[in-house]
Formats: C-alpha cells, sequence, structure tokens
C-alpha cells in the first residue's frame, strides 16, 4: 500500500480492519475456507455493521490474502471470493434547497467556520480537503484553490465571490502564527492547532441543530455539484471539480438534477409541438 503511494488514514483504516480479523479467527490464517468468512461475515452483520462497512473489511482481507499469494509465495486460493461481497443500496446524493441554505448561512456567523462551509457549498470540497488546506495554496490573484484529494491526487477548484469574501474576512482575523495550515482552533488547550475532520464535523452538526435541518458536512458538496448541473455546468467539468476518478460517479447528480430535467423536457416539447396555434 505505501509502494502505491496511499494515504496514511486508508492504510491505519485497512490495517484496523485486518487485526479486527485476525482476533476473531480460531485457525492459521493459511488455512482459512470461503466457509470461515462467511462465518465472518455473519458475525460482523450481528455487530449492525452496515453493508458498505463489512464490504471494507472483506476487500482489506481479500488483497491481504493477494499479498499473501503473490508476495509470500503461500500456495493456497484466495477464500475471500468476488462474488461474497454484500449488495448495497444506491441512494440518490442528498442536497439542500435554496431556502435551507439560507437558513444554514444565517447561523453561521463565524468567520472561520463561514470560511469553512462556504469552501465546501461553492467549491466542493471534501472536509479532509479542507482541513489540509494550507495558506500557500490559495492563488487569489486568479481566484483557485490547489487541492490534493484522495489518493493524493491533485487539482484546481475555484473560488466564488462570496467565498472569496469569507476567505478575506477570516485571514484578516486570523492570528499571525508559523502554522501552514489554513484554519486553527480559535480556543482551548488546542488553540492554534490545525482544526481536525472531526473538529468541522461537530461545528456542522452544531450548526444544522440551530437551523432545524438535518444535513453534514458532505451535503454542502453535493448542494454544490447539484446547483452546477441544473445551471447547465458540463457533466465532465463537475467531474473535474469535484474531483471524481470516475464519471459513472458524477452521473448520479443526474438523477436529483430535477430543475434541468424539467428545463429540458418543457424545451424539448415546445420544439416538437411547434409554436402555439392561435384560437
Amino acid at each position: 500500500m505505501k509502494r502505491r503511494n496511499l494515504s496514511p488514514n486508508t492504510i491505519r483504516s485497512y490495517l484496523s480492519d485486518l487485526k479486527q480479523f485476525v482476533v476473531w479467527v480460531d485457525a492459521p490464517i493459511e488455512t482459512v475456507t470461503p466457509l470461515k468468512i462467511g462465518d465472518y461475515i455473519d458475525h460482523l452483520l450481528t455487530r449492525r455493521l452496515a453493508p458498505k462497512t463489512i464490504n471494507c473489511h472483506l476487500v482489506a482481507i481479500r488483497r491481504f490474502y493477494d499479498f499473501l499469494i503473490v508476495e509470500a509465495y503461500i500456495t493456497m486460493d484466495n477464500p475471500v471470493r468476488k462474488g461474497c461481497l454484500l449488495r448495497l443500496p444506491k441512494p440518490l446524493p442528498r442536497h439542500l434547497k435554496d431556502a435551507d441554505v439560507r437558513q444554514l448561512l444565517s447561523v453561521i456567523t463565524g468567520k472561520r467556520d463561514r470560511a469553512i462551509f462556504m469552501l465546501m457549498l461553492r467549491s466542493g470540497l471534501r472536509v479532509a480537503e479542507v482541513v489540509s488546506l494550507t495558506t500557500s495554496a490559495i492563488d487569489w490573484y486568479r481566484r483557485r484553490l490547489y487541492i490534493i484529494g484522495k489518493g493524493s491526487k491533485h487539482r484546481v477548484v475555484f473560488i466564488s465571490p462570496d467565498t472569496y469574501n469569507a476567505l478575506a474576512r477570516y485571514l484578516k482575523s486570523r492570528p499571525n502564527t508559523r502554522a501552514k495550515r489554513l484554519f486553527l482552533v480559535e480556543r482551548g488547550k488546542y488553540k492554534g492547532k490545525p482544526i481536525s475532520v472531526r473538529g468541522v464535523q461537530k461545528r456542522m452538526e452544531v450548526y444544522a441543530k440551530q437551523a432545524g435541518l438535518k444535513c453534514s458536512c458532505h451535503h454542502l458538496r453535493h448542494t454544490m455539484a447539484t446547483d452546477l448541473l441544473n445551471a447547465d455546468a458540463d457533466l465532465v467539468t463537475i467531474q473535474d471539480l469535484l474531483g471524481h476518478s470516475r464519471i459513472k460517479t458524477t452521473e448520479r447528480y443526474l438523477k436529483v438534477s430535477n430543475v434541468k430535467v424539467q428545463r429540458d423536457y418543457f424545451k424539448a416539447m415546445d420544439r416538437i409541438l411547434g409554436p402555439p396555434v392561435s384560437p
């Protein structure tokens, strides 16, 4: 995984999943059978883990056995068969309506928090991407950001006028410090340290409760994508801005872009039916 330059968080997650399996299994690793893997799936189900979480466990175990077979030269069949993954639901991306966005922003008065959530809402950043932003990542002249996303993939996103103003107001109030990270903890014993992903998520939970909404940080990213699609932005453009590796991931937003569908429908009907006939 290190050779593939995967992130430390990804490696830690895989190691955690493997550790749970090794602790649970009551047989030598090389003697595990597909039947035993089925028992482990049942064990995870009794713990009420989500299907997606269980599949993550199975992928980690399968890749570990691939390593044993290819790298450690252990002659065996991989007990985690491809067809054993649980079937996953495919929920549509949830986004906020315009009124919900206004309600949420009305309760976010802090300059730092306003800048954080505007970056998610207008630039489509993930939480981890926001907290890892550095002051040098901002190109004020061209109004864009240099982002290092999932899998250490680099991309460029742009700063809307309202986000630009929010960032400028925050930086004026940001204490002078050598910290490279843009967003810092503002109070408590960790004051002046970079804010964490969980720290941002907790702030969102507080604001959502104050606004009377059910939303998360990721809903702001979904909102940005849906708004762009409704404004006739090209799907490939949205894919680039969100940092999706596959266009199929971005295509999910087509199913929730009702405004665009409605507009395209009536535009097509106007062409089909022609100009209205006078009575």
